[in-house]
């Protein structure tokens, strides 16, 4: 079974073509710093636009070097939670009150626990 089994390269693992005859773009590095002191340093081709903005590994925006902030394009909606979802329901009184009379309902056992 051994003698027959196959041999040959991983797929994906080396490429067959050859780097012969190839021509790579021009490039041209982009400098982004972070306002927490670090700096990113990206190629790009030659002819590309290069963003103003970059997110850095730390979670912030970097600025392009010697570029200024574009203006944000519309202002940021902040996500609704449950929670806001709720408020926009109820009062905290109300909630309060509910609380309250699902806890005796619990605690004198009419109300079972679900199990997960």
């Amino acid at each position: 079974m051994a003698d027959r089994s196959l041999r040959g390269v991983g797929i994906g693992a080396k490429s067959l073509e050859s780097e012969v005859g190839v021509q790579y773009a021009e490039r041209t590095e982009a400098h982004y710093e972070c306002p927490n002191g670090h700096t990113i340093v990206l190629p790009f081709a030659a002819e590309a636009e290069m963003p103003a903005l970059w997110e850095c590994r730390c979670g912030e925006e970097a600025l392009l070097r010697d570029a200024t902030r574009p203006e944000p394009t519309k202002p940021v909606k902040k996500p609704r939670t449950h929670w806001d979802m709720l408020l926009e329901r109820r009062t905290i009184p109300e909630l309060e009150e509910l609380l309250t009379e699902r806890l005796e309902l619990l605690r004198s056992g009419q109300l079972r626990r679900r199990s997960a």
